[in-house]
């Protein structure tokens, strides 16, 4: 059986940090009373509310004392590529302000509509012509999203 060895992740991981990566947040279904399992065939959020683009997308790799911690592990960042992405996102306060969050989904090479001016950070489902490819998807418990609140999120995507 072939492998993909540790040089065609990292390769792997380069391309993909050279699209524009950004975290969806959605409403999910209403009827979540726990979170569900997530499908390995999701392609999209179930109910987007929001897209925000990555404030800091690096390379790090695994470190038990590592300033990165996330759920499964401790990270550092690496000035050369590896096979470990991070992504660091941080909400602005009026992002979703009202809504409830229940599901997170990483996108990789969303584009915007054409007619809205460049350099926009935060894109509501109408002003996306393409979410891209959904890498990561996350249920979790809801989120009520409050107006005095910057919301922040880490995620490192492994290949």
């Amino acid at each position: 059986m072939a492998i993909l060895t540790r040089a065609g992740r990292t390769m792997l991981a380069q391309t993909i940090a050279q699209t524009p990566i950004y975290l969806a947040w959605g409403r999910g279904e209403s009827q979540w009373q726990t979170p569900p399992a997530e499908p390995i065939a999701a392609t999209s959020l179930a109910a987007p509310i929001g897209y925000r683009k990555a404030k800091k997308v690096g390379f790090c790799y695994p470190d038990a004392q590592g300033d990165i911690f996330i759920q499964g592990g401790r990270f550092s960042l690496s000035s050369e590529p590896t096979q470990h992405i991070y992504c660091e996102f941080t909400f602005d306060f009026i992002d979703g302000a009202g809504e409830t969050v229940r599901e997170l989904g990483l996108m990789s090479g969303l584009q915007a509509n054409a007619q809205l001016p460049n350099g926009l950070v935060y894109l509501t489902p109408d002003q996306v012509a393409d979410p891209g490819t959904l890498m990561l998807l996350e249920h979790r418990a809801p989120l009520i999203r409050e107006q005095g609140v910057r919301e922040s999120f880490e995620f490192v995507v492994s290949f």
